[in-house]
């Protein structure tokens, strides 16, 4: 095996210990939780079929080396060049002396990716193909209702229904007016004075020096000045469509779409920390040690490790000091998709705000959003409690979600 992934991944545990590489099958359970650490480590430098990414395809891999081998190899593979081994000499000469970073894995979850690659090149129908990218692909909603502006919204409601109003009312006017005025004329009887008042045209002048009218005026600029103050007052601290430009040019789409890199492979702290993390440049060089070399926005990585100075990104997303953000209990404990906040991430060429993470749009989620419950026995007395005393969903509000001190202390 050449580039398996990179270092200091923290994998997730086994589901059950996987069996030997030789035996016939292996439990549906151990390919899942193989599936799961190959997608979220191995992918990107590896299929499971015969094409090469960056390292080699993977199939029959079990067959082409002994368990003991790869256990060595994928736990430390500069330790197994070292000493010698011609096997891995081989592939590492053979792919460009490209370094594979050692895994943190136990025996057994690197049986379950064995048996995960094994049960593939079984397969004829997917032995041949590249690797399916990380799940999740599929945009999320973007959850709750945009609460920049919904004080704002409210009053352009009301004056869109004002405007109306007066339009409707100035065209029946100029009806009844009409009709009148052709009423009048068809009479005979009209005295000059009368005829005289008849013909004479409409003074625009003395309407608008109309006491009723420059009220209305008033009363119309006066709300649109309230709306254009509440939508600014709304709006501080809120950069939703926010896209910076960033010192190298990196595209989301092409990495996570195109190419379905997983997000855990480059943002290491996603599920296991309170922030997600900005990559550094050694692991843009997993890859890019090999392709891309002479790109000009590749050549910029490559200045930054030589002058070790780190890249400077622009930070897109922020929340006020004043909230508590925890990113892991919502991507690992509460299982929330990437694009239910970040939006469909996987389709930007630059990486925009997509949601406006305001105080509204965050409480609104938690009262719509259901927990999940199933397998977690910390659950189960606080769902039967629940369902006692409220006919509602057990949302994450129903666990003090929308309390203040969750997210203010």
């Amino acid at each position: 095996m050449g580039v398996e992934g990179k270092a200091g991944v923290t994998p997730q545990p086994a589901s059950a210990a996987a069996p030997g590489v030789g035996e016939a099958s292996a439990d549906a359970g151990v390919i899942d939780n193989g599936m799961t650490l190959f997608k979220n480590n191995c992918v990107q430098c590896h299929s499971v079929g015969t094409d090469v990414v960056v390292g080699p395809g993977l199939r029959d891999v079990h067959k082409r080396r002994s368990e003991a081998w790869l256990l060595k190899w994928i736990k430390n593979s500069s330790a197994l060049i070292q000493s010698g081994d011609k096997d891995a000499v081989a592939v590492f000469n053979e792919y460009s002396k490209q370094q594979m970073p050692s895994f943190a894995f136990s025996d057994e979850e690197i049986s379950s990716i064995i048996a995960y690659i094994a049960s593939e090149s079984a397969n004829p129908a997917t032995a041949a193909a590249p690797s399916e990218g990380p799940e999740g692909a599929t945009p999320g909603e973007n959850v709750g209702t945009n609460a920049i502006g919904n004080v704002g919204g409210t009053v352009d409601l009301l004056l869109v229904v004002l405007v109306v109003v007066l339009i409707v009312l100035v065209i029946t006017l100029l009806i009844i007016a009409s009709v009148l005025k052709n009423y009048l004329k068809s009479k005979g009887d009209l005295t000059g004075a009368e005829q005289e008042m008849l013909e004479r045209r409409t003074n625009f002048a003395n309407i608008y020096k109309s006491k009723a009218v420059r009220i209305i005026v008033g009363l119309i600029f006066v709300v649109v000045l309230i709306d254009i103050s509440i939508d600014s007052v709304m709006g501080i601290g809120i950069h939703q469509g926010y896209a910076p430009r960033q010192p190298i040019a990196f595209s989301h789409k092409l990495h996570a779409g195109d190419h379905q890199i997983n997000c855990n492979y480059c943002h290491t702290s996603v599920y296991k920390s309170s922030s997600a993390n900005i990559p550094s440049a050694n692991i843009c060089m997993n890859c890019h040690s090999q392709i891309k070399k002479e790109s000009p926005e590749i050549q910029k990585i490559y200045r930054a490790i030589e002058n070790n100075k780190p890249i400077e990104w622009v930070r897109v997303h922020n929340l006020p000091d004043l909230a508590y953000f925890n990113h892991s209990q919502h991507t690992k404990v509460g299982g929330v998709e990437c694009q239910t906040c970040h939006g469909p991430i996987e389709t930007m060429e630059v990486v925009a705000q997509y949601s406006p993470l305001t105080m509204g749009w965050c409480i609104d989620c938690h009262r719509n959003t259901p927990l999940n419950t199933e397998g977690n026995a910390y659950y189960d007395n606080l769902v039967k409690l629940h369902e006692k005393q409220s006919k509602g969903a057990f949302v994450v509000a129903s666990q003090g979600g929308t309390e203040c001190s969750k997210c203010h202390y």
